[in-house]
């Protein structure tokens, strides 16, 4: 994956680069170009490509929380009354009380302590609670002198914020479970006043390498194009947190992933299992606003590189500002 060049590289790069090529051997540049079908990012992010974490998880059996954090609510099922093994047994019975199939959530919220030493006699204890907004939960405390683990759930309905655009809004489910570091840093963009600077600029379409449902064709390369709508979330005049890598899902049509470790993120076009869990996926577009991530791929765009990478970016990139959706009955509503 390309991340977009500062201003202030220098020019003379892409020279280098070009001269380099065009003196090394065919088969130096076979292998060359084969790297370069592949969409790479950072360092860190090559070695998340090899990296096992051993967990197992796959998409939509993810339930991961935040270590020495601690998220309070309204409690609907006390932990001096209910211990269990680990934070995912913990995050599991959140779950199984928010499956949507009995009305409203019941529980969005678990803490869970895990550390024998720290937590004492309250070593195992799964406190389950309900927040007022659970788009603005109640973070008591965090920190390494915290012994708690929290974590948050989203129902059908919940945890969906939309990215407005002047082609309309692209509805994204969150995914807490999954990448809850990366939710909540989210979360905190609902309360700026502005996304000045917020925007896309790197369109992509599918071209004749993935067909309409994201599947590859068959004996087609594996780009360029990349499929993919990229953007970046740094807001002008404010702090973007780091955001650590994260167990994530592979990317599949629509999911909605960082570049490296922020602020740049992208949106998919198609399933592009070759890059395994290269990528942190906080989210996926609600398959009805595919449309709009669709029409702006299609603005004219030209032709850069990106650190030897070949990329198309949009001739006049599309600002974009993020706002919460609240959620009734189910159905999506616009917030007040």
């Amino acid at each position: 994956m390309g991340r977009k060049p500062n201003d202030s590289e220098p020019t003379k790069y892409t020279t280098m680069m070009l001269l380099l090529m065009s003196l090394v051997s065919c088969t130096v540049v076979y292998i060359f170009m084969s790297a370069v079908m592949r969409p790479t990012g950072s360092p860190a992010v090559e070695r998340r490509m090899t990296a096992d974490d051993g967990s197992g998880d796959v998409d939509g059996e993810c339930c991961n929380g935040i270590e020495s954090f601690e998220l309070w609510g309204a409690a609907v099922k006390w932990g001096s009354d209910f211990k269990v093994n680990s934070s995912k047994e913990c995050c599991n019975a959140c779950k199984a009380m928010c499956t949507g199939n009995h009305g409203p959530c019941l529980c969005d919220t678990w803490v869970f302590c895990g550390n024998k030493k720290a937590c004492g006699d309250k070593f195992g204890e799964c406190w389950l609670k309900k927040q007022k907004d659970t788009l603005a939960p109640d973070k008591q405390e965090a920190g390494n002198k915290i012994m708690w683990t929290s974590g948050i759930v989203f129902g059908k309905g919940e945890g969906i914020v939309a990215l407005e655009t002047e082609f309309g809004a692209i509805h994204v489910k969150l995914l807490p479970e999954c990448s809850p570091h990366s939710v909540f840093n989210i979360l905190e963009l609902l309360g700026l006043r502005h996304c000045a600077g917020c925007q896309f600029f790197r369109a992509e379409t599918r071209g004749l390498v993935w067909d309409a449902r994201g599947d590859h064709i068959k004996d087609a390369s594996f780009g360029p194009p990349y499929a993919l709508l990229q953007g970046t979330l740094g807001a002008q005049g404010t702090t973007f947190d780091t955001i650590p890598s994260e167990f994530c899902p592979e990317i599949k049509r629509g999911s909605v992933a960082w570049v490296g470790s922020g602020p740049e993120f992208f949106i998919s076009l198609a399933n592009h299992q070759e890059w395994k869990n290269a990528y942190t996926v906080f989210g996926y577009v609600l398959p009805e606003d595919m449309e709009i991530v669709e029409k702006i791929t299609q603005l004219p765009t030209k032709y850069d590189v990106w650190t030897g990478v070949n990329v198309t970016i949009l001739e006049n990139p599309v600002p974009l500002r993020v706002r919460r959706i609240k959620s009734n009955n189910g159905d999506l509503n616009h917030s007040s």
